[in-house]
This record gives C-alpha cells, sequence and structure tokens, in this order.
C-alpha cells in the first residue's frame, strides 16, 4: 500500500509584486501576515482585494505572501466564468500568454495585462517524500481522494518537487467540491 498524502483545498487567491501591493495599499505597505499556510515561508494575509472581470467581481479575495517576482490571480474555474474572466489551466507562475483582469484595493486600482489562472491540480513533495512516493518532478500522476459518498480519482496532476516545500496536494475549490473534501482529506498517489 503506497503512502498517503495530505490533500488541502486551495481556495480562490492572489500574488502580488511589491509595486503592485503599493499601488492597492499605499507606498510603502507591506503585507500583514494572518497565518501561516502549509507550504514553509507561506502566509494569508490580512489585506484583501477585489478581482474584477468583464462580467462582475470576487470581492474580499484573499493575498498570499510573501511578494512575487509577479502578479498572479488564481481561480477556479467557476469563480473566473462568474466574472467573465477566461482562466488557463497552468502551474503556479506559468502566466504567460495567459489573460488578465482589474484587481482594487482601497488605495487604488489597477489592470495586470495577463496572469489570471485555473491552477493545475498538483502534489508538493520534498524530495524524499518523493522517493517514498516513487515519483519525480513534473511526472503527471493520479491522485485518489476517499471521501464519504463522492470518492473521486483526479487525473492529470503534477508532481512538484523541491526541498522547500511539505508534502501535500492542493485542489482547487470546484475539484473540491465534486468530491466534497470537508476542508482536508488524505489521498493517495496513482502512479499510471
Amino acid at each position: 500500500m503506497s503512502e498517503k498524502v495530505l490533500v488541502e483545498i486551495s481556495a480562490r487567491h492572489v500574488h502580488l509584486t511589491q509595486e503592485h501591493l503599493e499601488v492597492l495599499f499605499g507606498a510603502g505597505h507591506q503585507l500583514t501576515k494572518k497565518k501561516d499556510l502549509s507550504q514553509p515561508g507561506q502566509f494569508a494575509c490580512e489585506e484583501r482585494v477585489t478581482v474584477r472581470g468583464e462580467r462582475g467581481e470576487l470581492k474580499n479575495v484573499s493575498i498570499l505572501g510573501p511578494v512575487r517576482s509577479a502578479t498572479q490571480v488564481e481561480l477556479s474555474l467557476t469563480d473566473a466564468r462568474t466574472v467573465g474572466v477566461k482562466a488557463l489551466i497552468r502551474e503556479s507562475g506559468d502566466i504567460a500568454g495567459t489573460n488578465g483582469c482589474t484587481l482594487v484595493g482601497p488605495c487604488g486600482e489597477l489592470t495586470i495585462s495577463e496572469g489570471v489562472i485555473a491552477a493545475k491540480r498538483h502534489v508538493h513533495l520534498t524530495p524524499e517524500a518523493a522517493q517514498a512516493h516513487g515519483v519525480v518532478d513534473k511526472q503527471i500522476v493520479a491522485l485518489k481522494v476517499d471521501t464519504a459518498d463522492r470518492a473521486l480519482t483526479f487525473e492529470d496532476v503534477v508532481i512538484r518537487v523541491s526541498e522547500k516545500f511539505a508534502p501535500a496536494a492542493h485542489l482547487d475549490t470546484d475539484e473540491a467540491n465534486a468530491a466534497a473534501i470537508p476542508g482536508s482529506c488524505m489521498g493517495e498517489i496513482i502512479v499510471r
């Protein structure tokens, strides 16, 4: 029997550059940590923004820290359709050629020309955990989730390996709802 991995729900959120953070929240603004996330060094912030598309907007969208080299908006496909933005399914950080949106903060707003994605299902693993699961970086696997009444096996899940990661699979809210995941659960990596 293979080892299990923690499966977490990654809800809609935004990653900002320092420049964009200052446009939205004022010159010199620094992110305020609300709570640490499962990935080392990552945290949810007190700050929130509105994400606006062609048909609507999502208010109170979380910002995750620390600041990044590129602004990125991660939405579920349902969220993207709701606001009228086509979100391409991509790995985090792979935003070239994606669509943009408008971000609104308390001190200003800005329109990004690219950066809206629906995050590709993925599993973060340390090199040791990847070896234990028999997988390598960028390998595509399946992830089996046994939940009450809605067990589901997700295909097209990318393995991401780094010594900076903590083992955890991330699904967006659409995917988590399809499997009735109650906040988090355990899953099984299946190598095809």
